[in-house]
């Protein structure tokens, strides 16, 4: 009986985001008339953007195109690259103080564009689940601080109890 030396076998990056694309955890809602801030959700695995976005950019190209330009808020992402070569194409990532925690938008060709949800790696199943519910449904207008977290809003809005 021979052995050989033992060898590590490293994924390409094709097969591994092809791997990645197979458990997206991201949900849309129907194409129709744009509604609310969000045009659906995705929970990422971590805070970095340039391993997350090439699965979920292969995953939209059926709706967007390729993905010319991704925005994001700066503090919800460790630091980034200013563009990534993904799907045989480069992609603008631009992140802004201005832009709208928890969302990332993606533009596409024609200028199509999306705006997601974006749930925190680390938040709960539970949580998570129902924010990419919610936000995913047709006719949806919650605010992205109601998605993440519908019973800060609640409280905010509930009526003082009467003594």
């Amino acid at each position: 009986m021979t052995s050989g030396s033992p060898t590590s076998t490293t994924p390409t990056a094709d097969t591994a985001t092809e791997q990645s694309r197979l458990s997206l955890r991201m949900t849309l809602k129907p194409e129709a008339p744009t509604t609310g801030q969000v045009d659906g959700a995705w929970w990422p695995r971590s805070r970095d953007l340039s391993a997350e976005l090439p699965a979920l950019l292969a995953a939209l190209a059926i709706r967007l195109g390729a993905v010319e330009r991704s925005t994001y808020h700066l503090d919800d992402w460790d630091p980034a690259t200013r563009t990534l070569a993904t799907g045989g194409h480069r992609v603008r990532l631009e992140g802004f103080r201005s832009q709208r925690p928890g969302t990332v938008a993606l533009v596409g060709t024609r200028m199509r564009r999306l705006t997601l949800l974006v749930v925190p790696p680390e938040a709960p199943a539970a949580t998570a689940a129902r924010a990419l519910h919610d936000a995913s449904q047709a006719g949806n207008d919650d605010s992205v601080d109601r998605l993440l977290n519908p019973r800060v809003e609640l409280r905010r809005t509930a009526p003082a109890a009467r003594a």
